[in-house]
């Protein structure tokens, strides 16, 4: 679903992303794991177009969005939670849901799914994003994302900040989603539990690279988490 080849990033004279390259596939969860400063949010800005690609490409489903512009690898059907959830706070729970379909046609309903996945926010649809606690708005950022009924969904760390009880209902909609098969999943995380939990690829990066990769159930036999502590 993603290809990724050759990627490189700078910012001013600094190399962030050095020849990255990686593939995430249909039905899978692919965790990016590494310390802070690694280049990890970078390297989803530049999948997702906030950054643009300096060197190397990006593919979705067969379709190279290199170039293209945030709105179209949207539209194209990338779905992304970013780094501190990035809700609207003025907005309604409801009016931040509808921002997520705002590449379908008008009137275009809010699909019914999402509350089945977060009940919470049906509860709460009148209430403005900025009044939900935080579990509640990583929920709403995920929902949102997931209104446009993407091919690829994104996560940066969803579970900085949240509550026990919500990072375990968090895992169990992106597993769901997973098994359906619909959609590859890209997670970043610095959470190892959780993320070894999830992860049928995982990929670990240091400086810029891709140090290390594997498959989930690898992890633990090759030292992940003491890669991620050094």
């Amino acid at each position: 679903m993603l290809k990724v080849e050759g990627l490189n990033q700078y910012y001013g004279g600094s190399h962030i992303l050095r020849g990255l390259g990686f593939e995430a596939k249909l039905g899978e969860v692919s965790v990016i794991l590494g310390r802070n400063g690694v280049g990890k949010t970078t390297l989803l800005k530049s999948l997702m177009g906030v950054v643009p690609v300096k060197a190397g490409s990006v593919s979705l489903d067969g379709l190279d969005i290199t170039h293209a512009t945030p709105y179209e690898r949207a539209r194209a059907g990338i779905g992304y939670v970013p780094q501190g959830r990035e809700i609207f706070g003025r907005l309604t729970v409801e009016e931040n849901l509808a921002m997520g379909l705002a590449c379908k046609p008008g009137r275009t309903p809010i699909p019914a799914e999402l509350f089945e996945l977060f009940p919470v926010l049906k509860q709460m649809l009148s209430r403005r994003g900025g009044d939900l606690s935080g579990g509640q708005q990583q929920q709403l950022a995920i929902a949102r994302a997931l209104a446009a009924g993407p091919k690829l969904l994104i996560l940066d760390e969803p579970t900085e900040g949240i509550q026990p009880s919500i990072i375990k209902d968090i895992g169990r909609v992106i597993r769901m989603l997973a098994d359906r098969k619909t959609m590859a999943i890209v997670l970043v995380e610095q959470f190892y539990d959780f993320a070894a939990e999830l992860a049928d690829q995982y990929l670990v990066m240091e400086r810029g690279e891709i140090i290390d990769r594997g498959r989930g159930h690898e992890m633990e036999a090759k030292g992940v988490r003491q890669m991620m502590s050094i």
